[in-house]
């Protein structure tokens, strides 16, 4: 039984060129990404938890002072009212 060499490999012949250009075609087009809305949508919540994440603690004097003023019947009038839901009537552009 003999083995025959299969393709080039002879050491005396020069192996052939594949045939690719060894410069970028400037009609190339360059390389990009496209995110689904559901990766960016996931993206911002990952966001939106680290933000949470790493804010400050509660302040509890700032929510007992906070609630001491509700539980006052005089605190709560009509300007108070008003400014609040004109706040967030702002908030969100109407």
């Amino acid at each position: 039984m003999t083995v025959d060499r299969i393709g080039s490999i002879d050491p005396i012949q020069p192996g052939k060129k594949t045939g690719r250009n060894s410069h970028v075609s400037p009609h190339e087009k360059a390389d990009s990404i496209a995110f689904s809305s559901e990766a960016v949508e996931k993206g911002d919540l990952y966001r939106a938890m680290e933000l949470v994440s790493s804010a400050s603690d509660i302040r509890e004097e700032r929510i007992a002072e906070l609630r001491q003023k509700i539980n006052d019947p005089a605190y709560l009038n009509d300007t108070l009212l008003e400014a609040t839901a004109d706040r967030i009537m702002a908030v969100f552009g109407l």
